[in-house]
């Protein structure tokens, strides 16, 4: 047969006990720290559940931790224009790629740009909608076609 305690009862606290959880929430107190100080200070095991329902009969308000506010998308500063066009080819290429790198434009604005198996060109600006000037379009195939040749493609 299995014995089954009532619940705890607010009863087995004395004023001053009582007095003492209130200003240990007061000071922040968690749940657990309650939990904590009943039985170390006061004798008392309770359950979380019990600890919870003493502190709801009580009128104890625990003070909440604020939450760390959602980080924001952090802002990328601008692209700082460098007047000229940098190719570069990865190491390790894309997946599905048949040689990948980046290119930094005249303007600043970056992109990862890969030859697929077919040959096929494809560009993908970090700046979502971006189009290089026709300029930078054309100095980009020029420094492309030379690191493809020098890297023997």
């Amino acid at each position: 047969m299995v014995h089954k305690e009532a619940m705890f009862s607010t009863s087995k606290l004395t004023p001053e006990q009582i007095a003492a959880l209130k200003q240990r929430a007061a000071e922040g107190a968690s749940m657990s720290d309650l939990q904590r100080q009943l039985k170390e200070e006061f004798g008392h095991t309770l359950t979380y559940m019990d600890t919870r329902f003493l502190i709801l009969d009580l009128g104890i308000e625990l003070i909440e931790e604020p939450k760390p506010a959602e980080k924001k998308e952090e802002e990328k500063p601008a692209p700082e224009p460098t007047g000229t066009v940098v190719v570069t080819m990865d190491t390790l290429t894309l997946p599905g790629a048949l040689v990948s790198g980046k290119v930094t434009f005249s303007d600043g604005e970056t992109a990862i740009w890969m030859l697929d198996q077919t040959g096929r060109p494809g560009l993908d600006p970090d700046t979502p909608g971006y189009r290089p000037s026709q300029e930078d379009i054309m100095e980009f195939q020029v420094q492309l076609r030379g690191l493809l040749q020098k890297s023997g493609f």
